[in-house]
């Protein structure tokens, strides 16, 4: 029953920034960890970001730290990731995902996932 729908994505310059939604439905911002995931062709999936259910405590990537912010609006049943300072290395597809993981930015401990959407960065 719950369903996530990705919008915001896009082509940008390096060193350009992008805003990810991504709007929750079926079910509780509290109830749920919040995560945005990437991946690029010949690439597996790896964690971006991800924010916890209840207290709103975040972690990220190494390799976006400082640049991306993940948060979420409980009213609006949306979470978001600003990303500032994109590099062509953060060119891929993104996705942002629903669960109760156990270990930190694991796409493994997420259950319901959005479509995707692009994110390209030229340089």
């Amino acid at each position: 029953q719950v369903q996530l729908t990705e919008s915001g994505g896009g082509s940008v310059q390096d060193g350009g920034s992008l805003t990810l939604s991504c709007v929750v439905s079926g079910g509780s911002l509290t109830s749920f960890f919040l995560g945005w995931f990437r991946q690029a062709p010949g690439k597996e999936r790896e964690g971006v970001a991800e924010i916890t259910a209840r207290w709103g405590d975040t972690n990220y990537a190494d390799s976006v730290r400082g640049r991306f912010t993940i948060s979420k609006d409980h009213v609006k049943k949306t979470v978001y990731l600003q990303m500032n300072s994109l590099k062509p290395e953060d060119t891929a597809m993104y996705y942002c995902a629903a669960g109760r993981p156990t270990t930190p930015l694991a796409p493994s401990g997420y259950d319901y996932w959005g479509q995707g959407t692009q994110v390209t960065v030229s340089s």
